[in-house]
């Protein structure tokens, strides 16, 4: 029967504890490294600032944005948004997360190689994420099994977008450790707790990719099943 799927409960539901865990870790490390301050009183929009001069980026901005845990750098307006505490915060998370995002800007200035294969990729994991299961569900009960085909091949989209945002990711942070160290932003024991930071956040990406591919597998042998 369609409705009773051991498979999701075996393979789906594991990883997405292992996802769960994974963000508790990460809001937790950012609690307690949000605690200490920096050495030198750094905030984070100042540490970002230093990433893009090192690079030699001089047309992104450096904003504030509302909520927790929400930085991020947006390619299409050139700015680098950061939240409150992270902006103007001068702890050892705040110079992490900053220097991260900035990362992200110094990979755009530089046309960093599996962005561009993740962007090539993000208009079908984009249908796959919203239409992928469907599809494939609604071609597995209507017997039409180029439609449930179809589905698995779109959501198995989303897994490889998933899977190129890795290193991306993983970069990012290199990038980060990498001025924060040349650059002295950070003592050695102060690097320490920022990579902590960065480390915990990456396994957050790891983590929904395992829930990803364990979905995929879900699909392939749940609708190549014939019970």
């Amino acid at each position: 029967m369609i409705w009773y799927d051991y498979y999701y409960f075996v393979l789906v539901v594991p990883a997405i504890i292992l996802s769960l865990i994974a963000q508790a870790s990460v809001k937790s490390t950012y609690r307690s490294m949000s605690r200490v301050q920096n050495h030198s009183g750094l905030t984070g929009a100042a540490a970002a600032a230093r990433v893009l001069a090192y690079y030699g980026i001089t047309n992104v901005r450096i904003d504030p944005v509302a909520g927790n845990l929400t930085d991020h750098y947006d390619p299409r307006d050139n700015v680098i948004r950061l939240s409150s505490k992270v902006f103007s915060g001068n702890s050892i998370a705040s110079v992490g997360i900053a220097c991260h995002e900035a990362g992200h800007a110094a990979q755009h200035a530089q046309n960093y190689a599996p962005i561009k294969i993740r962007n090539a990729i993000l208009p079908v994991a984009n249908i796959g994420s919203s239409a992928g299961v469907l599809l494939a569900v609604l071609g597995y009960v209507v017997g039409f099994g180029i439609l449930t085909k179809i589905g698995i091949i779109l959501f198995a989209a989303v897994v490889v977008f998933q899977l190129v945002t890795l290193p991306i990711e993983f970069n990012a942070s290199a990038r980060a450790m990498q001025v924060i160290d040349e650059t002295g932003m950070l003592s050695h024991d102060e690097q320490h707790g920022a990579k902590k930071v960065l480390t915990a956040a990456a396994m957050t990406y790891v983590a929904s990719l395992l829930v990803s591919i364990m979905s995929l597998i879900r699909l392939i042998l749940r609708f190549n099943s014939k019970d």
